[in-house]
């Protein structure tokens, strides 16, 4: 048995490695999952924890009633209790049943206050990204960073290479370094969209003719997924997000190139149907 020990903790260690790196790498729905998905930012992290808070609470109101229905039903019913009570009125139970509902309401009023603050109070950002929703795709630019924009498109599933989720993968990539206030500006050019990263706890509508903002810090390198969260049309379910987190350096580097590969020089870049037309043309 001590000759295959190594071997075992070989082997535990390795699959170990493989599920951290599996989750931390891409997160993504996942079939029959139960729950949100890991949270990757603070805001997440406080919305995971209020849900918990709230689930404890409402738990605990179901079993209550729970119990008082099958007390009654036992209790009260007619062979039990032959004679129907005739009681009109009872001030203490009137008295708790208005007290403890409002002291509820208090108790989850004031961490939700504190969620709305955190996630509607954009901080200092070091880095600025215009989402703009168009039927049926993103467009991306970096104010900040250059003279830039790109399209996002949906890989169709032909084209997915190995490892790449169905219906989330996108041709080009929205890149940002960890550990970093992002500030999202989202708009829309045609009708309502709604970029949404459910790992970042960010979910803001796209509005035509006007300007929202979000914003997220990544804690953890990897990539993630999003969609389209707003009913817009026959392909609404077919404009996902895709997220690269990286380091900082790797993010300035990305930065540098994407200035040549997506430079606008006075000039609008191929829309993304435009850039379908000739992707069929190669395949014809």
């Amino acid at each position: 048995m001590a000759t295959y020990l190594p071997k075992i903790f070989m082997g535990l260690a390795f699959l170990a490695a493989m599920i951290i790196a599996g989750t931390a790498g891409a997160a993504q729905p996942e079939p029959w999952q139960m729950g949100f998905q890991p949270a990757a930012s603070p805001v997440m992290e406080s919305i995971n924890s209020f849900h918990n808070f709230l689930l404890w609470i409402i738990t605990a109101i179901t079993l209550f009633v729970l119990a008082l229905l099958l007390y009654c039903m036992v209790r009260f019913n007619a062979k039990a209790n032959p004679v129907p009570s005739k009681t009109s009125h009872n001030t203490t139970i009137e008295v708790l049943w208005t007290v403890i509902p409002v002291l509820i309401l208090v108790a989850i009023a004031i961490p939700s206050f504190r969620l709305l603050y955190l996630e509607a109070v954009v901080p200092e950002s070091e880095v600025t990204i215009k989402a703009t929703g168009y039927q049926w795709y993103w467009g991306y630019s970096y104010p900040d960073n250059g003279d830039f924009e790109y399209f996002a498109n949906m890989i169709e599933e032909p084209d997915l290479a190995p490892g790449q989720p169905r219906l989330l993968a996108t041709d080009t990539k929205v890149v940002v370094p960890v550990d970093t206030n992002v500030r999202v500006i989202v708009t829309a050019a045609d009708v309502i969209h709604n970029w949404a990263m459910p790992a970042f706890g960010v979910k803001m509508d796209a509005v035509p003719g006007r300007l929202n903002e979000t914003w997220f810090n990544a804690s953890e390198t990897g990539i993630y997924y999003g969609q389209c969260s707003e009913l817009c049309g026959v392909r609404h379910a077919f404009m996902p997000i895709e997220v690269h987190v990286v380091e900082k350096d790797d993010f300035n580097a990305w930065v540098a190139s994407a200035e040549e590969e997506y430079a606008l020089n006075g000039t609008i870049p191929d829309s993304p149907l435009d850039q379908q037309t000739l992707l069929a043309d190669a395949r014809n």
